[in-house]
């Protein structure tokens, strides 16, 4: 039997004593033996044993010379422990059973192959003994090393089976397979298709995650062109779907805007491990399939597609169960904003132009710039190399006006209060008036953002409005 070199941890043999003690067969199971055999890096352990579980992992925390504290989840009939950056879950040996409805199993005790066979991949059902007398064998019932070696997803059961029992499966074949860049098995690959109407018994909230993590996969797009290929991207973000395809009349073709998000998203991720930076660049057209326009003087047109992606951007968020936080306004902004540097990529480019999308994408400019980098595909490399040499000029010219006027993130040094305080004004549409005359004053550069030049502009505003200055406390005390 072939033996694999464990981690040099005590944890590993003080399982092996308190195994021995308590006369049960114990191993480390599951994703810690996948990541070791693949040469990952992996803290998460789980160690099943053909018995008590629970009453393993008291004895291991006794024999641990910090006597770790021990979580005890009775329903489940599970213990974790923790033992430096170290998390060991223990279990039983258990076998399983489903219900049509639910992806709940009936579960009760079962052999060390019965646990191995309610794995979902060959890849992860593998074990190492613990035990004294064969500490360090590696059982493998369903070929996982040699489908490691082949780099291929599979099913140690028939797959049909495996995902209509829990058909949450589907979503995590594909997340290995783009996390480890595998294949997944034709057979089990075609049961993904004939099952994936299950996955609406799944809560949104386990799908996502799923969804989550291949997005922060290496190349997210491939685990999209599978989830696509297996028809659940139809069932889990139907949005997305739709823009997928190409349309052609009198000749003229619009690109397919789901090939580009895809290639948009996978140059996000060559630069960025951001997940909110990654969704933003598959939010940042979702917009294109209801605004697009054909005009026989123009061809094809997506106007506003920024700005009405903007306004679905909570929506999508909600149906996803993504987190309605700033990390949506995030999302929500870098779609906004996400034409606006191109449109700056020109031989003159005004101070205005720039302090204006200073002033808006405050501290996410940087994120911006990332994703509008990224926005720039064609097949013609001349092309992409000339966009990106201008991005360069308004990347320079950014940090020239950011220095220059401190735009990130302004507030005009005038605030609401002392536009009250000055014309004795309650709160009213007449005070965010002024208030946005002055701020659009600011970025155009007609007024520096300091008080003395900026109050007098206030009071000429005023003036104009036919207004009186009831007080000058704010101008002796510079609104303090």
């Amino acid at each position: 039997m072939e033996k694999v070199q464990l981690p040099e941890h005590p944890i590993f043999n003080v399982v092996a004593e308190a195994a021995d003690e308590l006369d049960v067969d114990a191993y480390v199971i599951g994703g810690f033996v996948r990541d070791l055999v693949l040469k990952r890096p992996s803290k998460d352990i789980d160690v099943v044993c053909v018995g008590d579980g629970i009453a393993l992992a008291a004895m291991v925390a006794q024999k641990l010379p910090h006597k770790p504290k021990v979580s005890i989840f009775k329903n489940y009939g599970t213990a974790m422990l923790r033992s430096g950056e170290w998390e060991v879950e223990f279990v039983g040996a258990r076998k399983e059973s489903y219900r049509e409805h639910s992806r709940k199993p009936e579960v009760e005790q079962g052999s060390l192959d019965d646990d191995l066979k309610r794995r979902d991949f060959t890849i992860n059902a593998l074990g190492i003994s613990l035990n004294k007398q064969n500490y360090g064998d590696l059982i493998d019932e369903f070929d996982g090393v040699k489908d490691m070696r082949r780099k291929i997803i599979r099913t140690p059961l028939e797959p049909g089976i495996t995902f209509s029992d829990d058909p949450l499966r589907m979503m995590r074949a594909i997340r290995f397979a783009s996390q480890l860049g595998f294949d997944i098995d034709p057979d089990t690959f075609d049961a993904i298709m004939e099952n994936k109407d299950r996955i609406k018994i799944v809560s949104q909230e386990r799908v996502t995650d799923e969804l989550n993590k291949i997005i922060l996969s290496p190349v997210p797009s491939y685990g999209f062109k599978l989830l696509f290929a297996s028809g659940l991207l139809h069932l889990i973000f139907p949005k997305m779907v739709e823009l997928q395809g190409v349309e052609t009349i009198n000749g003229n073709s619009h690109k397919d805007n789901f090939y580009h998000t895809l290639q948009v998203l996978d140059n996000v991720a060559q630069v960025s491990d951001d997940l909110w930076l990654r969704w933003s660049a598959i939010m940042h057209d979702i917009a294109k399939p209801d605004t697009k326009r054909y005009s026989p003087k123009v061809g094809w047109t997506f106007h506003g597609h920024e700005d009405r992606g903007a306004r679905m951007v909570p929506r999508l968020f909600r149906d996803l169960k993504l987190p309605l936080n700033e990390h949506m306004k995030f999302v929500q902004k870098l779609v906004r904003l996400h034409l606006r540097p191109i449109a700056l990529v020109k031989e003159t480019v005004t101070d205005s132009a720039i302090r204006r999308l200073l002033f808006e994408a405050g501290d996410d400019i940087d994120a911006l710039m990332k994703l509008c980098r990224a926005d720039i595909t064609s097949k013609n490399d001349n092309k992409v190399k000339r966009y990106l040499q201008n991005f360069d000029k308004v990347e320079k010219r950014l940090v020239e006006v950011e220095e220059s006027d401190k735009l990130r993130n302004f507030q005009p040094v005038i605030t609401g209060e002392i536009i009250m305080e000055t014309f004795g004004l309650k709160p009213s549409k007449t005070v965010g008036e002024l208030k946005e005359v002055l701020t659009e004053a600011i970025l155009e550069g007609k007024v520096k953002n300091e008080f003395d030049e900026a109050y007098a502009f206030l009071l000429e505003k005023g003036k104009e409005l036919g207004l009186s200055v009831v007080s000058n406390k704010a101008l002796s005390g510079k609104g303090e």
